[in-house]
């Protein structure tokens, strides 16, 4: 206990970068999600085939795989058409962007079918009998079509985000400084990896807790008047 009171700052830097790289990938996770259900349910034919090729070939790859394709091959490739365009000089790609863009689009690609499942779970009635109202389309949306597909995704998202929020730990492999970098450095500097392994469990359990407690209250305050079968 006195080693992690004595690294407790570091822990708590890592801690905190654990948290901004988990909701900044969330951000671009629900833009590539939200864009790719639309693309799967549009009525053309390329945007659904491009969503599909998305989400096709980034669940077909290891995430390891593409954060370090990103790292390494992304800051390769930009300079390379900074050279040959004259547009920019040198560009150095950083850990956190890296991580984050990755991460954002690999969970975007599960987030894609948590939310076309969702949006298909809505009775296509209710979006009828909007229209014959006269409602327009922004209405429709905020209020038949958003709350409900919240209530519906809520479930999946949940999951998805209790393990985006653990695959942050992969980004430790490129130089990140987030908890799990911290801690195995402090492990190793110390000689008690285990130690500050078990503490960096503890606070990975700690905020997937907390997380999973906020998301199941959201998912009650969605569920609010809908009557369930017993």
């Amino acid at each position: 206990m006195d080693l992690i009171l004595e690294y407790q700052s570091q822990l708590i830097d890592g801690t905190l970068m654990t948290i901004k790289l988990a909701l900044t990938s969330l951000v671009i996770a629900l833009l590539f999600g939200l864009l790719g259900a639309w693309a799967k349910l549009s009525s053309s034919r390329l945007a659904r085939r491009v969503a599909g090729a998305y989400t096709t070939i980034v669940r077909g790859i290891p995430d390891l795989v593409l954060i370090l394709l990103v790292f390494y091959g992304g800051q390769v490739t930009l300079n390379n058409i900074g050279v040959m365009t004259g547009l920019w000089g040198y560009v150095e790609v950083s850990q956190f962007a890296a991580g984050a863009c990755t991460i954002g689009v690999i969970f975007g690609a599960y987030f894609t079918e948590t939310f076309r499942g969702a949006i298909m779970a809505i009775p296509p009635g209710q979006i009828e009998a909007g229209i014959s109202c006269g409602m327009s389309r922004s209405l429709i949306f905020r209020h038949i079509i958003w709350p409900q597909m919240v209530r519906y995704a809520l479930p999946g998202f949940t999951n998805n985000w209790l393990v985006q929020l653990k695959t942050t730990a992969l980004v430790s492999v490129i130089g990140l400084q987030d908890l799990v970098y911290n801690a195995f450095t402090a492990g190793r500097s110390t000689g008690q990896l285990f130690t500050f392994m078990a503490a960096a469990f503890v606070i990975y359990l700690a905020l997937t807790g907390i997380s999973d407690l906020a998301l199941r209250a959201l998912e009650r305050h969605y569920s609010r008047g809908v009557v369930r079968a017993r």
